[in-house]
């Protein structure tokens, strides 16, 4: 189970550890999840940096032709969860409702959550998740 703060260190070379490239790395033999709800955070994210002239817009189908290469799979069911246990799980762990749908698949799955983000890391370890990225 992987973050979007994760991905984009892969993106984005000045964002990137090595528990972000030992997580790459453990790729090669296996799959991550992500929420339906991936895709457009990653979109955003393009376009923050694009604003703000990190990247060009030219650079968006190659960094979406990388990103798709990566094996994810693209949990279908998330956003629809949003009314109920997501928005309980942002509620009881004072996240947002972005961070709650990764915590909330995590959990549903018995997954380890691997983000950067430090309160969503916080609140994976409370809710028992193992984490595979130091935050």
């Amino acid at each position: 189970m992987l973050d979007c703060s994760v991905t984009m260190a892969w993106v984005f070379p000045d964002e990137a550890t090595e528990e972000t490239a030992r997580l790459r790395d453990a790729l090669r033999e296996g799959r991550a999840f992500v929420p339906s709800l991936w895709p457009v955070e990653v979109a955003n994210v393009l376009l923050v940096a694009t604003r703000r002239g990190r990247i060009a817009e030219t650079d968006w189908p190659r960094i979406w032709r990388n990103l798709e290469a990566l094996p994810l799979t693209i949990d279908p069911v998330s956003t629809s969860r949003i009314r109920g246990p997501v928005l309980e799980v942002a509620h009881a762990h004072g996240l947002s409702v972005y961070d709650a749908t990764y915590l909330e698949l995590a959990i549903r799955m018995r997954l380890p959550l691997a983000t950067l983000d430090r309160a969503l890391g916080d609140a994976a370890r409370a809710a028992g998740l193992e984490m595979p990225t130091a935050t």
